[in-house]
């Protein structure tokens, strides 16, 4: 079928479609009453959804500073009678997952990840009030014992994550808060992720830019952790929203074959 053909059998289904979508979209807008939503398909004792990513866009802010985001229009509706972007990314751009694969020689890439880490126990380690005074603050296993003794044994499979309060500086020079000499903003501190590599946790996860702090110059918590086919989160959004334990974590993150990671879509049900 020639191109001009399926670009014209393609409107007709468009247009004979409208009226329908039309008819449904205000009953499917009015079932949206913010962040959080209650899904008959929630599992059993969760009651709402939370977003966990950041939008991605050409400014989001990345660890080298450059922008790791483009997009080109390749079709428009007004042309062609539907839309489609051509893009390029960065991997490791907006909220998106660290394979193992990224930083050992052989390790497991994004596309290996098992599924049964991808759905997840949530554990919320909140250090926001500490990074509120000081930028260069990391997890330490002091905090996983405070977090322990206040809820519990880590559960298998859970992914652990550092709330340090810098989600909402995401879109200011504050999030990734380079001096000139280093960027400063909080992170796992290596004897955190090798007291978690005893746990059963499967990932961890920050809201800023890096697994390690801003300031380290050696990468030690990435070499520590991910090697271990164990895999982060970066850039995380939200998590002042849910709760310190009790959430399910869903991953979404990327299949493509041998990827050290990708932009990925992540949510709580809570």
């Amino acid at each position: 079928m020639c191109d001009v053909c399926v670009m014209n059998a393609v409107k007709d289904k468009m247009l004979s479609r409208r009226s329908f979508f039309k008819g449904t979209a205000a009953a499917g807008a009015a079932a949206v009453t913010g962040s959080a939503l209650a899904t008959p398909a929630m599992a059993a004792g969760h009651g709402a959804v939370e977003d966990m990513t950041h939008t991605l866009h050409e400014d989001f802010p990345t660890y080298f500073g450059e922008s790791q985001f483009s997009r080109e229009q390749i079709y428009t509706y007004a042309e062609h009678a539907f839309n489609l972007f051509q893009y390029t990314v960065n991997e490791h751009t907006g909220t998106h997952i660290d394979a193992p694969l990224h930083f050992s020689e052989d390790g497991t890439s994004v596309d290996e990840i098992p599924l049964s880490s991808l759905i997840a126990p949530l554990c919320v380690v909140d250090i926001a009030a500490r990074a509120a005074e000081d930028a260069d603050t990391q997890v330490t296993p002091d905090d996983l014992k405070t977090w322990i003794a206040a809820n519990g044994d880590i559960p298998d499979g859970a992914c652990v994550a550092m709330h340090s309060g810098w989600a909402p500086k995401v879109d200011t020079d504050g999030f990734r808060n380079f001096d000139g000499q280093a960027q400063h903003y909080p992170g796992f501190h290596i004897e955190a992720a090798q007291m978690l590599l005893e746990t059963g946790a499967q990932s961890i996860a920050v809201d800023t830019l890096s697994l390690d702090h801003g300031m380290s110059a050696d990468f030690a918590t990435h070499y520590a952790w991910l090697p271990t086919g164990r895999f982060g989160i970066e850039n995380i959004a939200n998590l002042d929203k849910v709760p310190a334990a009790g959430a399910t974590l869903v991953i979404g993150a990327p299949k493509y074959r041998g990827g050290t990671g990708g932009p990925a879509r992540i949510f709580a049900m809570v």
